[in-house]
C-alpha cells in the first residue's frame, strides 16, 4: 500500500515540482526541490527495505517409489468375455499394469508388466503384430487381478509370454 501511496505522490507532485521550478518564485523552486528530494528518498528507502527470501523447497532424503518395477508371473486365468489374470501380491503392489498380448495360432501369450507410473508413460513393453494395454490391479487377499476385456469368449489356449508355460484356467 505503501508504494501505491509513492507512486501517486509521484505522478501528482512530479509535473507540479517541475513547473514550479520553471515558472516559480525563489521560495516556490526551494520547496520544489525538497519535495522533490524526499519523494526520491521515500523511492530509495523503499528499494532498501529487505524482503523475506523466498523459503528453499524442502529436500526428501529418501524418495520411496509407491510400488516395485516388476514382470510378475500369472498363476491362474479365469476365462469368460474377459481374461482374468491373478498373481501373489507383493507388499507394495502397484495400482495399474502393462499387458501385452499375442496371438500365435491358438495360443495367447500374455506378457506382464508392473513399475511406477506405469499409467503416466508410453509402454515398455512393445513388438510388433501385439497389443498392449494398461489396466488397473485390485488386490485382495494376498492376490493381484486384473481384467482384460474381449470381444467374445476366447478359443486361446492362455501362455506365459516369458516362460512359455500355460497359464492354469480355474
Amino acid at each position: 500500500m505503501l508504494a501505491i501511496s509513492l507512486g501517486a505522490a509521484w505522478l501528482v507532485l512530479g509535473p507540479l515540482c517541475l513547473w514550479l521550478l520553471v515558472r516559480g518564485s525563489t521560495g516556490e523552486r526551494v520547496a520544489a526541490v525538497v519535495t522533490l528530494m524526499l519523494l526520491e528518498g521515500g523511492t530509495i528507502a523503499m528499494g532498501a527495505e529487505e524482503r523475506p527470501a523466498p523459503a528453499a523447497p524442502a529436500i526428501v532424503a529418501n524418495v520411496v517409489a509407491s510400488c516395485q518395477e516388476r514382470a510378475p508371473v500369472p498363476r491362474s486365468a479365469k476365462v469368460a468375455h474377459e481374461i482374468v489374470l491373478t498373481w501373489a501380491a507383493a507388499p507394495q503392489e502397484c495400482g495399474a499394469a502393462e499387458v501385452v498380448v499375442r496371438a500365435e495360432g491358438r495360443r495367447l501369450r500374455l506378457w506382464l508388466y508392473e513399475g511406477p507410473g506405469v499409467a503416466t508413460r508410453p509402454a515398455t513393453l512393445t513388438s510388433h503384430h501385439q497389443r498392449v494395454f494398461t489396466l488397473p490391479v485390485r488386490v485382495e487377499s494376498g492376490r493381484a487381478a486384473l481384467k482384460l476385456p474381449m470381444r467374445e469368449k476366447p478359443d486361446y489356449v492362455l501362455t506365459d509370454g516369458r516362460t512359455g508355460r500355460r497359464i492354469p484356467q480355474t
